[in-house]
């Protein structure tokens, strides 16, 4: 685990920092390679890569903050403010499901703006949100957090007491979920890029993306460790979070949309 790859003093180069920028970079230089596909200039997917970048930060942000009040608690500028108040520099604190429920509705609002077929746009950036995400969690694991619970299966890892799993978890081995959620998601990338060329409607991809993610995310749900802000309820050792809820929204409507275009379409292949 390795969360400071250089440090500069007041600067420090986090890792986490460094794989999102590579998940972003490595999405554009995706979309730029599907938007030529059909027709769309490069400069087109630079500008609504912009728009995605901002708007899954902000809504990443938001949920953070949302649900960890109590650590903003007399230091409220450090929300936005990335000359922290103890001196260091950057924003720590992000919450991946928080950046897709803001980035959706924006590209909405930014295609129909343009005039850009919404669904057809969509379908064409979701293998860069697929891979981002596999890549971001890399991020995760180095910077040891979005770690799992306690386990006595042979994948789990115990992490440095100088991380915030191996502080909450001290010489434990736990479930690593960030490299669950690697792994899944870079599958599902995979999945939709093969599917991509055999689509039978605009949005197929999206719907298939929705019904993919919702269950594999709903399970490393049941494995992960969250705070008290982030549990709806609890039930014997079963906590259901927020991210579950989302999850299963993600799961029936994915479902729901995808028979619904096989049925309009004559069918699935």
């Amino acid at each position: 685990m390795h969360p400071i790859l250089f440090d500069f003093g007041r600067f420090k180069l986090h890792s986490y920092g460094l794989m999102v920028f590579l998940a972003f970079a490595f999405g554009v230089w995706l979309a730029v390679r599907r938007g030529r596909k059909i027709g769309l200039p490069d400069e087109k997917v630079l500008d609504m890569s912009i728009w995605i970048l901002v708007s899954a930060i902000v809504g990443a942000r938001i949920a953070y903050v949302l649900f960890h009040l109590d650590e903003f608690q007399g230091r409220w500028l450090d929300i936005v403010n990335p000359f922290q108040s103890d001196g260091t520099i950057g924003i720590a604190g992000l919450v991946v499901l928080g950046g897709v429920v803001l980035t959706v509705p924006v590209m909405g609002w930014y295609f129909k703006k343009h005039g850009l077929p919404v669904l057809k746009m969509i379908d064409m950036l979701i293998p860069s949100l697929a891979f981002g995400m596999a890549i971001g969690r890399i991020g995760c694991f180095l910077n040891g957090c979005c770690y799992g619970v306690p386990t006595d299966s042979p994948f789990g890892v115990v992490f440095p007491a100088c991380s915030g799993a191996g502080q909450m978890f001290p010489g434990q081995h736990i479930h690593p979920t960030q490299a669950y959620e690697l792994i899944y998601a870079a599958i599902i990338g995979t999945i939709l890029l093969m599917r991509s060329p055999r689509k039978r409607f605009e949005g197929e991809l999206f719907y298939l993306f929705l019904l993919l993610y919702g269950p594999f995310r709903f399970f490393n749900e049941t494995m992960r460790y969250y705070r008290e802000g982030m549990i709806i309820f609890r039930s014997g050792n079963f906590s259901f979070t927020v991210s579950m809820l989302v999850s299963l929204a993600m799961l029936i409507g994915g479902a729901v949309m995808l028979i619904k275009g096989y049925k309009q379409s004559g069918g699935e292949d």
